[in-house]
């Protein structure tokens, strides 16, 4: 074993390595899993360790990371909706968030033995001696209470015979300190990537991160565009109970913006009761690939509709109803507003006609219509329904809508795939 001041010196070397990963934007899995590997090779007896921390996002409350030595580490989440576990509620880390303990030893083996949670019984049966949790507390945005604590958990586990010695926990103390401001760092920028990604889309917000934040910053790009529209829902708003037309509302956005997504196309924008949505065109070859993707979109939200309007209609709610169109042209994709207030989305003749279009269901009484162009890639889902004026001048456009009966679903087995994606990675209970 390394002489004290040789350990302290390669102790000292990790926390210089943990502040350059504060200066770059590492992957705090990657990143906590090379700590662990790097305690062990200068002579620290861990074989298991986990990192939790609480962050900002509208379905994940905590992540966590766990590193078992010689394993690959494994990467966690729970979502705001996962009821506590008998695990969580009687484990270590919560008693230590309860009580606001930094520090909690527990010898797992010998006449010190002391094995008062029952995750430390599992532990001692796994053949580790030595239990050591150690909460570091840092300001950081979190949906938790304003007043509860907030920053990483960290737990190391010895399978050593003789467990931790005090320069051991000394030095794990020293290295979780830097590893604590390097978690601040990546987990705030995680949290703005999660802000934005949530607001403003996956495209929109990688653009806006990497600079493009000033007012007219922007680009031409051609898209295929999706404009829905919810039917009645100024009447809904005057004559249902706030809280349920809430509900309502987004019981239409998780069809159609869902639908949307799981298609493979961005929501940009919650215009009120509509939604905008664009299917990107690298080139010429992604053409008829983007509008069946549309279209599929659009199949889904349906089939998603009908589903939500059944059990609506068993609750005594109003069912959906809602008007969608699609249109394929350039678009120009960026900022626009004040420079006190922007917003990045999508602007251009393209835009406007879809929205018109949309306008036109209503009128011709038929739930989806589309521009001749889309309809070219499957004329078998559609059929004209004449020139209408969707241009706000005297010129007008034939414009096709979506035969009864012919509704493919390609876009079904790309959602249940990331649904199941999503369950998989789910915790069945977060340990410590």
């Amino acid at each position: 074993m390394a002489s004290t001041s040789s350990q302290s010196n390669l102790i000292s070397s990790i926390g210089d390595w943990l502040v350059g990963q504060a200066l770059g934007s590492p992957d705090i899995v990657d990143m906590f899993s090379e700590t662990c590997d790097r305690l062990y090779a200068v002579g620290i007896p861990v074989a298991r360790a986990m990192v939790t921390w609480p962050t900002l996002h509208p379905v994940v409350e905590v992540e966590s990371a766990v590193w078992r030595r010689g394993e690959k580490v494994s990467f966690q989440q729970i979502y705001h909706e996962s009821a506590a576990t008998e695990n969580w509620l009687n484990s270590p880390f919560k008693y230590m968030l309860d009580t606001r303990t930094d520090v909690m030893r527990r010898h797992l083996t010998g006449p010190g033995r002391m094995l008062d949670f029952e995750v430390l019984e599992s532990f001692a049966s796994q053949g580790f001696t030595d239990y050591l949790a150690m909460a570091t507390e840092f300001n950081m945005p979190s949906t938790r209470d304003e007043h509860d604590p907030r920053g990483i958990l960290v737990s190391w586990a010895t399978d050593r015979e003789s467990g931790f010695t005090d320069e051991d926990i000394a030095a794990l103390r020293r290295v979780q300190r830097r590893f604590a401001v390097a978690c601040k760092t990546v987990i705030q920028s995680r949290i703005a990537r999660n802000i934005a990604d949530t607001y403003l889309g996956i495209s929109a917000s990688r653009r806006v991160l990497s600079g493009q934040i000033r007012r007219g910053d922007g680009e031409t790009t051609t898209a295929v565009v999706l404009y829905s529209d919810l039917r009645r829902s100024t009447h809904l708003g005057k004559t249902m109970p706030r809280d349920l037309f809430i509900a309502h509302l987004n019981s239409y956005f998780d069809c159609v913006a869902g639908a949307a997504i799981a298609a493979g196309g961005e929501v940009l924008d919650f215009i009120g009761d509509a939604v905008l949505a664009i299917f990107p065109i690298a080139d010429e070859d992604a053409v008829e690939a983007a509008v069946r993707d549309a279209t599929a979109a659009v199949a889904e939200a349906f089939t998603r509709a009908t589903a939500a309007s059944e059990d609506r209609r068993a609750r005594g709610l109003p069912e959906l109803d809602f008007g969608v169109a699609l249109s394929v042209g350039d678009v120009v994709f960026g900022n626009i507003g004040v420079p006190e207030r922007l917003t990045f989305s999508v602007i251009g003749p393209t835009v406007n006609e879809v929205a018109r279009v949309e306008k036109i269901t209503k009128i011709v009484k038929r739930p989806v219509l589309a521009t001749p162009e889309i309809a070219a890639f499957n004329p078998e889902l559609w059929e004209s329904i004449g020139e209408h004026n969707v241009s706000g001048n005297n010129q007008t456009t034939e414009l096709f809508a979506w035969r009864h009966g012919a509704i493919p679903n390609r876009v079904a087995d790309n959602a249940k795939t990331a649904t199941d994606s999503m369950a998989s990675e789910k915790p069945v209970a977060l340990q410590t």
